[in-house]
This record gives structure tokens, C-alpha cells and sequence, in this order.
């Protein structure tokens, strides 16, 4: 059959809903916008005779190229120069949050824990999660079977149950506060206040990429956590701070020593256990008051 160009309109009602499958599987909007605009070239030269469903065909096409992306960009990270974080987003660009699934897939701590997944496991995950696939529809793009793909979704959300501990989500009104809490005691060196909020098992990761002065290592518990944090608040000047939003979750847009770096926070039975800072100015293009 002879190949025809498929309607744009078609595929631009469904670009937000891809660019935001290809993000959840990469963690980076660069590789996400590259795996879309492929699948565009790919849209344009389907043959309509056989795509009956346009959203299950695109859907199918990203998650292959973003899973083909994922295994070499694994080979990347090693390489990266300190801790690989997930670029910071809005979003907004992302398509709708209407399930519980959908933000929580996209929660910058789930897709940091994500990163533990080998990449069938975390293409199982979420196009079962958030995008509710049949494990037939996922055998055919990670491969084996549906049996298989039942696998290693079930492997999947076991390894990051685990690891999140509880499912409570605390409203964004709490997050915001926990957030503006934990700078208030860091600025004013508050060592009660700060072991109060923090998990014994914390761990604080700072991806600076080699762009920007940052730790070249988690720092992993509640003691040393404190003291880096008022390390740094010793050390640096602090500058302009306000709350923002980043993958749908407050979030710290923050400046120290004249560097801009946004601040996460990973919320667990109510106290922080990790906290994310990302410092690579590649990284902090995305947000939405920096577009």
C-alpha cells in the first residue's frame, strides 16, 4: 500500500499526552521533545489503512523510541559528572493530571526512584500505570509476553512501593510548607527544627552536571544531611527565594551565591527523606516561570 501523509491537527491533539509518556520514561524534556518529533516524521508517513486507533498507534510509536532512548541514555548517565537528577518541569505541557496515576508518575520523586528500573520495568509501569495499556499492547513494544509484561509491572511497583514507603500524598498547601519550613530553619541554623522534619535515612542529591558547584554525592543521613545543608548556609550567600511548582508539586526557585538552583523535596509519613536540588542551569529552562 502506498504510504500518505496524515493529518497534523490529528497528531497535535495528542502531543502534550506523548510528550508527557516520553518524559515519564526519560526524565528529561530534550530526549522527550526529540522521541515526539520522531514519532511525528514516523505520523506523517503511517498509512492510514493501518491505523485504526491514532492515540494507541502514537502512544505504541513514542514508548518504542523512548525506550530504544532510555537504554542508551543510561550508558550516558554513568558518565555524567555527579548525581543524575530528572529535569525539572511544568507541568502544564504534559497533557491533563485527571488520575491519581498520572501525577503520580509524574512526581519528581517517583521518576527519580524510576531510575532504579531497568528499562522494560519502568515502560511496564507506566503505560500500565498512567496510561491504563493492556500487557498485550505492552508485550508488543518491550517485547516476550503479556504474562511477561504482568511481571515486571508487578516487579516494577513492588521495587518503588518499597522504596516510597507509604502512599499519603500530603496536600500541596502541606508540601509548600514542609518546604518553607525546612529553608526557614536552614537560614537561621535551627538544628531541632531541622532534625524534626528530616528522616533518619535522608539522603540529599545535588546535580549540578558538572555546570554548576555541587556535591559529587548523595549525602546520606539525617546528621550529615544537617550539616551540609548549614554548611552551605554558612558558606554562601542566599538570594532571591520563592515557592514555584515543578512536576506539579511546590517547589524552592532559589539563588545561592549568585547560582540559581531549584529545591524538591521527597515526603514520606509526613517528614522529608530526600531532598533534590538541581543546579545544572541546562535543567531549569523548563519551569514555568522560566519559559
Amino acid at each position: 500500500m502506498a504510504a500518505v501523509t496524515a493529518d497534523a491537527p490529528v497528531f497535535e491533539q495528542h502531543r502534550a499526552l506523548l510528550l508527557g509518556l516520553a518524559y515519564r520514561l526519560l526524565g528529561s524534556m530534550w530526549d522527550a521533545e526529540d522521541v515526539v518529533q520522531e514519532a511525528y516524521l514516523r505520523w506523517t508517513r503511517a498509512d492510514r489503512d493501518e491505523v485504526r486507533e491514532p492515540r494507541a498507534y502514537l502512544l505504541t510509536v513514542v514508548s518504542r523510541l523512548a525506550l530504544d532512548q532510555l537504554r542508551s541514555a543510561r550508558v550516558t548517565r554513568e558518565a555524567y559528572v555527579g548525581p543524575w537528577l530528572p529535569e525539572p518541569v511544568d507541568a502544564g505541557e504534559l497533557g491533563p493530571l485527571d488520575t491519581a496515576e498520572l501525577r503520580d508518575t509524574l512526581s519528581y520523586a517517583t521518576l527519580h526512584l524510576m531510575e532504579q528500573l531497568t528499562p522494560p520495568e519502568r515502560a511496564a509501569f507506566v503505560l500500565r500505570e498512567a496510561f491504563e495499556m493492556p500487557y498485550d499492547d505492552i508485550a508488543r513494544i518491550v517485547g516476550g509476553t503479556a504474562a511477561n509484561c504482568r511481571q515486571l509491572h508487578h516487579r516494577a511497583a513492588t521495587r518503588l512501593a518499597a522504596a516510597r514507603g507509604d502512599r499519603f500524598r500530603p496536600s500541596d498547601e502541606d508540601h509548600s510548607r514542609l518546604l518553607t519550613r525546612f529553608l526557614d530553619a536552614a537560614r537561621g541554623g535551627d538544628l531541632d527544627a531541622l532534625t524534626g522534619m528530616l528522616s533518619e535515612d535522608v539522603v540529599a542529591w545535588n546535580d549540578g552536571g558538572g555546570r554548576a558547584r555541587a556535591a559529587l554525592r548523595p549525602v546520606t543521613g539525617r546528621d550529615h544531611v544537617i550539616a551540609f545543608v548549614l554548611g552551605l548556609v554558612s558558606r554562601y550567600p542566599f538570594g532571591e527565594t520563592r515557592l514555584t511548582e515543578a512536576n506539579g508539586r511546590p517547589a524552592l526557585l532559589l539563588s545561592v551565591d549568585g547560582h540559581e538552583q531549584i529545591t524538591l523535596l521527597g515526603i514520606r509519613d509526613g517528614v522529608i527523606h530526600a531532598v533534590f536540588a538541581v543546579l545544572n542551569p541546562d535543567k531549569l529552562t523548563r519551569l514555568p516561570d522560566r519559559r
